[in-house]
């Protein structure tokens, strides 16, 4: 995550599934570290992490994120609202999939597409 740079604040919530069961925790931002904390015990599922982050774009992290090798697979990298789908058996929770956003309204215009491509650009995804 700092690799990344730029004065990206982060809260990462490891919720472990063997063991102690605990949620771990990190970050360079006491307020994202709690709310990643308060969102991994809300899920309270097994093996997953939730990384809650300010100054700075999921897409620009994700690279960093997929390269760790413990990571398997990422459900979504987004500033949008997220919902997540959990589900229940006698062993206890999982995941199985997110809802990130909200419906389309309509079709991209020209006007849309020139926004979205300088927004691209002002984040550093796209040159």
């Amino acid at each position: 995550m700092v690799q990344v740079g730029g004065g990206i604040q982060f809260g990462i919530a490891f919720l472990e599934a063997s063991g102690a069961c605990l949620v771990r925790s990190t970050g360079n931002a006491d307020h994202l570290v709690e709310v990643a904390e308060q969102n991994a015990l809300a899920l309270g599922t097994g093996h997953a992490f939730i990384i809650v982050m300010e100054n700075g774009f999921p897409i620009n992290v994700l690279n960093n994120v997929k390269s760790v090798p413990e990571v398997c697979s990422i459900y979504c990298a987004t500033a949008n609202p997220v919902q997540v789908v959990v589900a229940k058996t006698s062993q206890g929770r999982g995941i199985l999939g997110v809802i990130d956003g909200n419906p389309p309204v309509g079709v991209e215009g020209p006007e849309d597409v020139q926004w979205r491509l300088s927004f691209l650009r002002k984040i550093g995804y796209k040159k």
